[in-house]
């Protein structure tokens, strides 16, 4: 089963940078964004994570939070963070809990192999904890400013 739009998301946790932990009851009263990546380190992961960066000051005057996540473990999502300087954590899903929450595991091809991975995918919770606005199969460029600009949209109706 996976989260539909208008649905209120399950209480859950999972281990993220900064040796915190990602909580969904600290978030109540605020929107966040939950952007799925497949991996540290590749060229559009590294892209998309510095889009939201650049953006993450306009996301909070909305009060609004980001985070990463992918199957990385703890210590890579460490890495790289400090290598790239995201400003926001990064949550780790090595058990894949929010991946099937949100159902962002798809079958893949690359180079003629088949295999499991995460389809790149943002998700946006208002402050009720309600799953208001998704987006699949995401394409890294002004991904960002699409997501800040239905934000804005929805906070301003």
């Amino acid at each position: 089963m996976s989260l539909t739009i208008g649905q209120p998301v399950p209480y859950l946790t999972a281990p993220a940078t900064n040796q915190t932990e990602f909580n969904l009851d600290q978030l109540k009263g605020q929107f966040f964004v939950l952007y799925f990546y497949p991996k540290d380190d590749t060229p559009g992961c590294t892209t998309e994570g510095h889009d939201f960066n650049n953006l993450l000051s306009e996301f909070e005057q909305l009060n609004c939070k980001i985070f990463g996540i992918s199957r990385d473990s703890i210590k890579k999502h460490e890495n790289f963070k400090a290598k790239q300087g995201y400003k926001f954590e990064l949550i780790s899903d090595e058990s894949e809990a929010l991946c099937q929450l949100f159902d962002v595991i798809k079958l893949k091809k690359l180079y003629g192999k088949e295999y499991l991975g995460i389809d790149r995918s943002t998700f946006l919770i208002n402050s009720k904890g309600v799953l208001v606005q998704e987006w699949r199969a995401v394409k890294v460029p002004q991904h960002a400013q699409i997501v800040l600009d239905c934000l804005s949209q929805i906070i301003a109706s």
